[in-house]
């Protein structure tokens, strides 16, 4: 034990007069000795412990509000749509990159022919955790345009998004934030696609619903083989690569003759 000790004035009644104390001085605190004797190498032991608790506590935190975010910071390509439309791929995409430009939404023409949009910043809010730093949310689109023959095409848009809340996700799909495939009909209805036909020389039959081009070859010319040459005339490549009520043409040395 350690202790602080002060030695005390004695009065002397004979002498009148202040003397020092002979008696054991006054005790004004003790401590004991383990405490006030601490070597280096128990103090840097006491550091350790206290640095040790403080990582731990932190870790837990990040753990916990990792868990909670770690579906908002990854980036997400799975929410996708497609729309299909009676053009060519060419075509197809011009009308997309004519919307997305109507819209003011700027964007890049890859070396494959797809869409990339450049990201755009979302309008929401999302919470930052102590010590934890988010990426703000954000989202673009990417898009092609996949032939489905000569004379249609499938456009496919998936919206890649960036810490946004998964429940949100839906709102930010390119129908739904600015209407893309209503807006590609609108631009298709008012600058139709140009016949691949020839305009003279030939005849115009409207495909009956459930006929392939054989079928109409049949009944047009006589003769279901004849459907090849009529498919080179229209740029179709396949005898099942038509739609029903579209209009294809036939040279008039093919059509059947009829009794004189």
């Amino acid at each position: 034990m350690f202790c602080i000790t002060r030695r005390m004035p004695h009065f002397n009644r004979l002498t009148l007069s202040f003397a020092e104390a002979r008696l054991a001085p006054r005790i004004l605190a003790c401590f004991p000795v383990r405490l006030m004797a601490l070597s280096p190498k128990s103090a840097l032991s006491w550091l350790f412990a206290v640095i040790v608790c403080v990582l731990s506590a932190l870790a837990g935190c990040f753990v916990g509000r990792q868990h909670q975010t770690e579906h908002w910071t990854a980036a997400d390509t799975a929410l996708g749509e497609e729309h299909e439309v009676p053009y060519p791929q060419k075509a197809a995409l011009e009308l997309t990159e004519d919307a997305l430009r109507g819209d003011g939404i700027l964007f890049e023409r890859q070396p494959d022919d797809s869409i990339i949009t450049l990201w755009r910043n979302a309008d929401i809010n999302t919470p930052t955790g102590w010590l934890i730093l988010t990426t703000p949310p954000r989202y673009r689109y990417e898009i092609q345009a996949v032939p489905e023959g000569s004379h249609k095409s499938r456009i496919i848009v998936n919206v890649r998004t960036e810490s946004i809340p998964d429940d949100l996700l839906n709102g930010y799909k390119a129908s739904n934030r600015f209407a893309l495939f209503k807006e590609i009909d609108e631009l298709a209805a008012k600058s139709p696609a140009a016949p691949s036909a020839p305009a003279s020389g030939g005849v115009n039959f409207t495909l009956l619903p459930n006929e392939d081009l054989k079928a109409l070859s049949k009944r047009a010319t006589g003769d279901a083989n004849n459907w090849q040459e009529i498919a080179k005339d229209n740029g179709i490549t396949s005898a099942a690569d038509v739609t029903p009520f579209q209009n294809v043409w036939v040279r008039n040395s093919l059509l059947k003759q009829g009794p004189p």
